[in-house]
């Protein structure tokens, strides 16, 4: 068998310019898109460590080449090669480029068409990529430094115990993202559970400032008095504390419903 190779206008030329417009050092969008950037970063360390366990060869994650264990000799036009290492000459550290070029191979291998053993369905480079395009790259020390926000590397055990991130939509990460610690609460009520909440709220803290706003049908976080009134027992609506998963969840479900309408 023909080892997969890439072609001038396909998919992983497709990402190498995908990679060329990323601004490496961008500091102000790595810390505006914080939050989405670590939730990217903890996807593609969980999809990862899914490839690894499926394939049994764990040697070099998270930033190893799934396309090479799946399709030794995976190729590049040598036009694409050569744009990919102009692309990465100065992009760091080591492993970043690393997975960089495995993300365009993966796409070789699905552009070539490859039968992929059995293992899970998604991407395992696109979170990688979104996350790399809200803000450059990352350094590593004893945690993944994304340049505004920690994420522990882990384990491959640990990582495959993260529940799935449930989307990847722009407009979804940009609704995550916020300035300070954030906290989400769901609207919950007898008939709305907190998979199914009947809203959508958060707190966010900076620089000892509280900032409390929910997720309207505007689309959008817009100030709200809910919480402040439930402490002073003038909100008979209970709610529950949720993570950045169930709200993107709400979030998704919101834009979906309210653009069909």
């Amino acid at each position: 068998m023909q080892p997969p190779k890439c072609v001038r206008d396909g998919r992983c030329a497709t990402v190498v310019a995908r990679l060329r417009g990323i601004d490496w050092v961008d500091a102000a969008a790595a810390y505006e898109h914080a939050d989405s950037r670590a939730l990217l970063m903890r996807e593609y360390l969980r999809r990862t460590a899914e490839w690894a366990e499926a394939l049994g060869d764990r040697e070099g994650w998270p930033f190893f080449d799934l396309a090479e264990r799946v399709a030794p000799g995976v190729a590049l036009a040598p036009e694409v090669e050569a744009a990919l290492d102009e692309v990465l000459v100065e992009v760091s550290p080591a492993s970043l480029r690393q997975a960089c070029r495995a993300a365009v191979h993966w796409a070789a291998l699905r552009e070539a068409g490859t039968e992929l053993p059995s293992g899970p369905s998604e991407d395992p480079y696109e979170p990688l990529l979104l996350m790399c395009e809200r803000g450059g790259g990352y350094f590593i020390e004893q945690f993944i430094d994304l340049n505004g926000v920690m994420v522990p590397l882990g384990t491959v055990d640990s990582n495959l115990s993260t529940p799935p991130f449930p989307t990847l939509a722009p407009s979804t990460l940009d609704a995550l993202d916020g300035e300070g610690a954030v906290t989400y609460y769901a609207k919950i009520d007898e008939g709305h559970p907190r998979e199914r909440p009947r809203g959508l709220v958060r707190r966010r803290t900076d620089e000892d400032e509280t900032f409390d706003e929910a997720f309207t049908r505007n689309l959008r976080w817009e100030p709200t008095e809910y919480l402040r009134l439930y402490d002073l027992g003038h909100n008979e609506i209970d709610h529950v504390e949720i993570t950045a998963a169930e709200a993107a969840r709400f979030i998704e479900d919101a834009v979906r419903r309210l653009s069909a309408a």
